[in-house]
């Protein structure tokens, strides 16, 4: 996979929009919610250009029936891809454009987990700048390897996430 840092695009929010029309198509009642997460979905914050797709629904093994439309999307099915209970989709090959991270609805800590690390970097920018230059710097030194650059960010993406469940309780 080619990893690429780019500024934020305010074009990414009507790409999620066009992309979650065509999944509310496929999916109709089974949907129950879906977000534009990851780091295209946080204003001013640097990023691969990937738009991130979380998916609520109501029974993730459901979701398997529906491989074959996601496939007519452009959509790679990767199954759980090491994460139990997930069902992870993507699409672009090695110039990734669009990723699904689907989880049912009862999945309560893995879809609260995106959504409060998206809602706590919106709300600190300091800290969504702090990323965005770590990310840059890891794209930068492993520009063809993913899994040292996703190493590079996971002390500082596990920190966010505590900091960002704290500030979730505090500010109920």
């Amino acid at each position: 996979m080619n990893i690429t840092v780019v500024e934020y695009d305010p074009n990414w929010k009507n790409k999620y929009l066009k992309e979650e029309y065509q999944i509310k198509r496929i999916l109709q009642d089974k949907l129950v919610n879906s977000f534009h997460i990851g780091s295209t979905s946080i204003p001013n914050l640097k990023a691969k250009p990937i738009i991130d797709i979380l998916l609520v629904v109501t029974d993730i093994s459901e979701l398997d029936t529906y491989s074959v439309p996601f496939e007519k999307l452009g959509y790679e099915i990767m199954g759980e891809f090491g994460m139990k209970g997930r069902r992870y989709f993507r699409k672009g090959g090695d110039n990734r454009t669009h990723q699904i991270h689907a989880f049912q609805f009862d999945n309560l800590q893995e879809i609260e987990r995106h959504l409060l690390f998206r809602d706590y970097l919106r709300q600190h920018p300091d800290i969504c700048k702090e990323y965005g230059e770590l990310k840059s710097k890891l794209a930068d030194l492993y520009p063809t390897d993913i899994e040292v650059y996703s190493d590079g960010k996971n002390d500082f993406v596990k920190k966010i996430e505590k900091e960002a469940l704290q500030w979730h309780w505090a500010n109920r």
